[in-house]
């Protein structure tokens, strides 16, 4: 029971941080740490697999959100539309460009360094508070702007690319992918609306290959065949937690979408800062 409990409440957690500026891995080490310990035992190459892996529910809820958008076979388009759907996905495939490469090249390195215990909850706690404030601070100088770009289509090859470098910084956990992408976004004189839309289709690409990366090391550790690595328990927690990560992130980014179009960023960073705080307090204390 507490591993299916677990497994839903990842869900939940992946759902709604993925896409919401607050950093989903960061909350869902939170949440292991939780489960830690109240005696829940998984292997830590699972759980770490985990953790990346249940993204790919996420990933389908933009697929079915987005689909005839991004759909650049979509017979109601006309030559001109299938053409600028073309367009963006190169644009989004440039930008995936540097965090695919620079996790790919230093995923073993971080994994030994800021995902190991016991600095990793340190580090989540304090990326929280520090991308917090500039959430805050950035929002404020864009309180009166007028942006240069106001949709993903609209954004150019080398705009695109500034976004990819800024989604680097989402390999130190407790940042967000979301997060660094939107920060990115904003200060390439890219509109939220448009800003939160990139990032969701970038998503698409870079958490895919997240997650086939993770499979791929996770079969490759145990020395088995990949219908041999998984115990049944594993199989079921990762299953359900992609299936409630799909479900609540489906929510969640109509929720985002709605809300960036009448209020700004800010309060994302308001929560950020306190909830570092709380982590930070909570782990000089006990």
């Amino acid at each position: 029971m507490l591993e299916f409990l677990y497994s839903v409440l990842a869900g939940i957690v992946q759902g709604i941080t993925e896409w919401l500026p607050v950093s989903s891995t960061g909350h869902l080490i939170l949440l292991d740490s939780i489960f830690s310990a109240m005696g829940f035992s998984m292997e830590s190459d699972f759980i770490n697999m985990f953790d990346v892996v249940i993204q790919f529910g996420s990933i389908m809820a933009i697929v079915v959100l987005y689909f005839h958008r991004l759909n650049p076979f979509a017979p109601s388009k006309s030559k001109t539309e299938k053409k600028e759907t073309w367009s963006l996905w190169s644009k989004i495939l440039v930008a995936a460009v540097p965090a695919g490469i620079i996790g790919i090249l230093l995923d073993d390195t971080l994994e030994s360094t800021v995902f190991a215990e016991p600095q990793r909850n340190y580090i989540v706690a304090s990326a929280l508070a520090v991308y917090g404030i500039l959430f805050i601070i950035i929002e404020r100088y864009n309180r009166n702007r007028r942006f240069r770009i106001d949709s993903p289509e609209q954004i150019d090859v080398k705009t695109a690319l500034g976004v990819g470098a800024f989604q680097v910084l989402a390999l130190i956990p407790g940042t967000s992918r979301s997060g660094s992408t939107i920060i990115g976004s904003s200060l390439l004189s890219v509109s939220r609306t448009a800003a939160a839309e990139f990032s969701f289709f970038l998503a698409i690409p870079v958490m895919l290959g997240a997650s086939v990366l993770k499979i791929a090391k996770f079969v490759l550790s145990s020395g088995e065949s990949i219908a041999e690595a998984f115990t049944g328990t594993e199989l079921m927690v990762l299953g359900v937690g992609t299936l409630i990560s799909f479900l609540v992130s489906l929510v969640a980014v109509k929720f985002l979408v709605g809300f960036v179009r009448k209020h700004s960023f800010e309060s994302f960073g308001w929560y950020r800062i306190v909830l570092g705080a709380v982590i930070l307090g909570y782990l000089f204390l006990r």
